[in-house]
């Protein structure tokens, strides 16, 4: 189905004409519609949150399949970076979970919280900067797909459209992972999962990161659809 024919699809005959007329423009089309299937979720979208993508899901499904290999049932999870809320909401669709959400966007976390209504789902979202977030509790998986796109790599043109401080990062686009395991590798659970989204370049350098705060821990690199490097994983225990 081609993009013109979802817009017919989705929209009302009396915004088509602005649909097509913002599609031509280079808008991406899931913020005309206002909403993407994610994980059997619909999720709403806006330009205040960054558009779902299939590498995303994939994180989601093996995450999901991680927790059960490890025998982890019932997970406290910290997702980090929550945007639309997708992963979170995802999350605690599909398994028996407690879930925390932060994000440093106000405008963000309106997003998440209405998707998870639409949902059906209770998610405790928060508006927090990781670089200041504090707390005590642990958790038995921390999830993000953080910025992680280097200032200086090129990117779709179309994702103009999305915010930019939930794609690019500072440090080769290293920062948050940094940020994440510096503040947080105490907060974690004897048996616990890290789940990240990276960059496919950047796989080696995080698992310096992983040795230098989660020593005894094994690290898991694995490849999207497009057999690019594009989720590390992090456990007690060999995955």
């Amino acid at each position: 189905m081609s993009l013109e024919e979802l817009l017919k699809k989705y929209l009302p005959e009396n915004k088509l004409e602005d649909g097509l007329k913002r599609l031509n423009n280079g808008e991406p089309v899931q913020y005309i519609i206002g909403n993407v299937e994610f994980y059997n979720c619909l999720i709403n979208v806006n330009r205040h949150v960054l558009i779902p993508r299939f590498e995303t899901e994939y994180l989601v499904q093996k995450t999901i399949k991680y927790l059960q290999e490890l025998n982890i049932i019932n997970p406290s999870i910290l997702d980090i970076g929550t945007g639309s809320g997708c992963i979170s909401i995802a999350l605690k669709k599909n398994i028996n979970c407690l879930v925390e959400a932060i994000d440093i966007s106000n405008d963000a976390i309106t997003v998440a919280n209405d998707n998870a209504k639409m949902n059906n789902v209770e998610i405790n979202f928060m508006v927090k900067d990781i670089n200041k977030f504090e707390t005590s509790s642990k958790y038995d998986l921390i999830i993000s797909n953080p910025p992680y796109v280097s200032y200086n790599k090129k990117v779709d043109e179309k994702t103009k459209y999305e915010p930019q401080n939930a794609i690019f990062a500072k440090e080769d686009g290293l920062y948050f992972y940094k940020i994440i395991l510096e503040k947080l590798h105490n907060n974690l659970n004897i048996n616990h999962l890290i789940a990240f989204e990276i960059d496919d370049k950047q796989g080696n350098k995080i698992k310096e990161l992983v040795q230098k705060y989660l020593p005894n821990d094994c690290v898991k690199i694995e490849k999207d659809y497009n057999n690019y490097e594009r989720y590390l994983f992090i456990s007690n225990k060999k995955i």
